[in-house]
């Protein structure tokens, strides 16, 4: 049943909440439309998530990557940005309830919030690994792994320094695959004539995944060509190792029947993702299903059932009405379902239809490191040069303002010709100092003080 009106006095009022890439394209795609389009999120800008690690890794500034709102949305006259977040819904009433005003009162509700970590029941391990989906998890990363070749550099205690020097990814899909290709670079080509008293170059990296190969999703040629890129720049891939306990600077893992722990003081959480609550919100007033992840499963048009004035988009959304499984949670993917359901609802108004969600999947594609990467596209796949530049160019191509594609592009173009990473500022996004070990301070014993040291925290 169609609940969205088609005639009335006032202009439809269209409720978008996230403003990532499925909120954002939606957004924009009612440019045009005779409706009033209200977009929230939490944060003023809107993040290209699949460069964050590149701020996490010093490539890169959160700037390059990030694009307020309000300039994006500036000329789109019939659309109002609030800096809020939703708390709650009722679904029966329209209404979303904000947490810093009023109820907002809506004729088609977009939800696009996307998703956040997942420990997979150990939440415990967030302050000791972090995760990256957001500038501040990335900026935490950044300084975690600069701040890690700086207390080497003082540290004279030979098993001290090699656990400041081993750098630990828990997760073999693209992000971990990103992030340990980009470690690697850095301690191999970097900063290795920056340091006087280590050699960096020494440094261990380890990606662990828990399948029988990286990049599951990709064909197992690709992921074999991923894990050979990432073993030529010094990343040791270890397969089919499911990590059991993260603590007190240290991994344990088991390999079948093996259990092993490594000392290392750099963790980063690359192993899952869980659904934002927006989906248990859904669940709870619109009676929305959900899968183990926490998804909305939504119908073909990509609204929840029972409710077709409410859709979900994005990573949040469980769509599983083409192909075998359900769609990836890639950037295109919330793009074209951002524009879809702009399409769908303004139709709708003139009294129209329109045929059910169908994403054209162009391929898949990561990068490893410098002039390498994997391309898995529709009519061939590729891998090495060729695939970094298509990879290169499409993420150019998907950045939002023109600004960004440039800075992007020549801040590339330098650190490839120069090797250098030009954004390896070490920032305090939290009030942990990395130490080696705590102070020791007059009348208390080392026991003590060690007891007192707070733990890692990311933000």
């Amino acid at each position: 049943m169609n609940n969205i009106p088609t005639k009335q006095t006032s202009l439809p009022h269209i409720v978008i909440v996230g403003g990532g890439f499925g909120g954002l394209y939606a957004a924009k795609s009612f440019k045009d439309a005779s409706v009033k389009v209200t977009l929230i999120d939490k944060r003023n800008f809107h993040l290209f998530q699949p460069l964050l690690y590149q701020v996490a890794t010093g490539t890169l500034s959160p700037a390059d990557i990030a694009s307020p709102l309000r300039v994006v949305l500036s000329k789109h006259k019939n659309t109002q940005v609030l800096l809020d977040k939703v708390v709650d819904i009722d679904p029966e009433a329209k209404k979303v309830f904000l947490e810093g005003r009023d109820e907002l009162n809506y004729d088609a509700l977009i939800v696009a919030t996307g998703v956040s970590h997942h420990y997979f029941g150990n939440d415990q391990w967030q302050d000791d690994a972090p995760g990256l989906k957001t500038v501040e998890d990335a900026l935490e990363m950044r300084r975690r792994i600069f701040m890690a070749f700086e207390a080497a550099e003082k540290e004279n205690d030979p098993e001290k320094r090699k656990a400041l020097l081993t750098f630990v990814v828990v997760g073999g899909g693209p992000t971990g695959v990103e992030l340990a290709g980009a470690i690697a670079e850095i301690a191999h080509q970097s900063v290795k004539n920056d340091f006087r008293d280590i050699d960096t170059t020494q440094a261990q990296i380890l990606l662990f995944e828990g399948m029988d190969r990286i990049l599951p999703p990709y064909p197992e040629e690709s992921s074999t060509n991923a894990q050979q890129a990432l073993e030529q720049l010094g990343v040791d891939v270890l397969t089919k190792t499911l990590v059991t306990n993260i603590a007190d600077n240290s991994v344990t893992f088991r390999q079948g029947n093996t259990t092993n722990t490594i000392n290392a003081h750099t963790i980063l959480w690359a192993a899952g993702v869980k659904a934002s609550f927006m989906g248990k919100v859904l669940a709870d007033r619109a009676g929305a299903e959900l899968d183990r992840a926490g998804r909305v499963i939504v119908e073909s048009d990509l609204s929840i059932k029972n409710y077709s004035d409410i859709f979900v988009i994005g990573d949040l959304a469980n769509y599983t009405h083409q192909g075998d499984s359900s769609l990836p949670g890639v950037a295109p993917v919330a793009m074209k379902e951002g524009e879809y359901v702009a399409t769908l609802i303004a139709k709708r108004l003139e009294g129209e239809t329109i045929k059910p969600f169908e994403y054209d999947d162009f391929g898949s594609m990561a990068v490893i490191g410098r002039n390498k990467a994997i391309a898995d596209l529709n009519f061939a796949s590729f891998s090495g040069f060729i695939a970094w530049i298509i990879w290169a160019f499409a993420h150019i191509y998907y950045l939002i303002e023109f600004d960004n594609k440039l800075v992007v592009m020549i801040q590339w173009a330098w650190n490839y010709i120069t090797l250098g990473r030009g954004a390896r500022l070490i920032t305090e996004t939290s009030t942990l100092q990395l130490e080696i070990e705590p102070p020791q301070q007059p009348g208390k014993s080392s026991q003590n003080t060690k007891d007192s040291v707070q733990k890692p925290v990311s933000v």
